[in-house]
């Protein structure tokens, strides 16, 4: 049986991390928002009304990544010591891929996580103009595979 270290006599808490080593930490997380081709070809071009997408994006990625613990209740705040945020776009899909470093003593995964999430959820935003259909609604429009791709300790 799995334990939850977060719920101690049935109350949600913190968990103490100061008897734990301060290290190395890296983890790597990505996503993939799902759009119509001609979204993408617009992003591609740089041919969006609100301004460059993947840059807003990226920059949305860095600040969620440092308000991790704002946003995630039992998170600790941590030290970021180093972020990179890339996307990979396709005919109908963009992929973000968010790698976070930290030397510290809790891992980086939420906050890999955060990223990719806030990333993805900025080009919705920043497009979702093209992507309504007739009733204002989405469609062709989603975010998928948000996941962990690496965690590591040194």
């Amino acid at each position: 049986m799995s334990t939850f270290s977060h719920i101690q006599d049935g109350r949600a808490r913190m968990i103490d991390i100061s008897g734990k080593a301060e290290v190395a930490r890296r983890a790597v997380a990505t996503g993939e928002i799902h759009l119509k081709p001609e979204t993408v070809e617009a992003i591609k071009n740089g041919q969006v009304e609100k301004g460059e997408v993947l840059e807003t994006a990226r920059i949305a990625a860095i600040m969620a990544i440092k308000r991790t613990s704002f946003a995630i209740p039992m998170c600790h705040t941590i030290p970021v010591t180093s972020i990179d945020v890339t996307f990979d776009t396709g005919i109908d899909t963009i992929k973000a891929v968010v790698e976070v470093k930290s030397t510290g003593k809790t891992g980086v995964e939420m906050e890999a996580l955060h990223g990719v999430s806030l990333a993805l959820l900025t080009v919705w935003d920043m497009v979702k103009s093209a992507e309504k259909d007739d009733t204002g609604n989405y469609p062709f429009t989603g975010i998928t595979n948000i996941r962990v791709l690496e965690k590591t300790k040194q």
